[in-house]
């Protein structure tokens, strides 16, 4: 059998800030890259580690964006290294004020990009690894063991859903 190309996936970017300009900043320069931004959440407050804080200041807010361009999962390591560019483009005195980590979401699962190895996580290119983070079964996501301690907490699942929605509808119009 021959391989087929894979599915295209929703992409989005799970974005840790302390400095709401910048996050409006790499918002802006994120849609001109990756298209329009077809869903962002309401930030919430990330307290379930300080790890960041020393570098990053407090407090600490996550935001969820989805663009509304569906890409070849394919291109998730390349993401990540642009998003690593642009964080540090957004530093200020060396010091990022935004997290950017991309990620992609399909029917079944939600794939975060990551730069550093588990054993879990499976090798993609230029020293990019793809995380599964969470899986979808019976109307819902739930988080692996290993999953980033913010995933496993539930708070991200009504956004998960919502743009799992939005994956769905451009799916089935793609497909008429």
């Amino acid at each position: 059998m021959k391989p087929q190309p894979p599915a295209p996936v929703k992409l989005f970017i799970a974005a840790l800030y302390s400095d709401a300009g910048k996050m409006e900043e790499a918002a802006r320069l994120l849609q001109d890259r990756y298209g329009a931004i077809d869903f962002r959440s309401q930030p919430l407050p990330f307290t379930v580690t300080d790890y960041y804080a020393p570098e990053m200041g407090s407090p600490l807010f996550r935001q969820i964006l989805a663009f509304q361009p569906l890409i070849d999962p394919g291109e998730l390591a390349r993401i990540k290294l642009e998003t690593n560019t642009l964080e540090e483009r957004l530093a200020v005195a060396g010091q990022r004020k935004v997290n950017l980590d991309p990620g992609y979401l399909d029917y079944d699962k939600v794939v975060l990009a990551s730069t550093k190895y588990n054993g879990q996580k499976i090798y993609l290119a230029h020293g990019i690894y793809a995380d599964l983070t969470l899986r979808y079964s019976k109307g819902s996501f739930s988080p692996y063991p290993w999953s980033f301690p913010d995933f496993k907490t539930g708070e991200y699942t009504p956004f998960f859903l919502q743009i799992r929605t939005l994956y769905k509808q451009q799916r089935k119009v793609a497909s008429q």
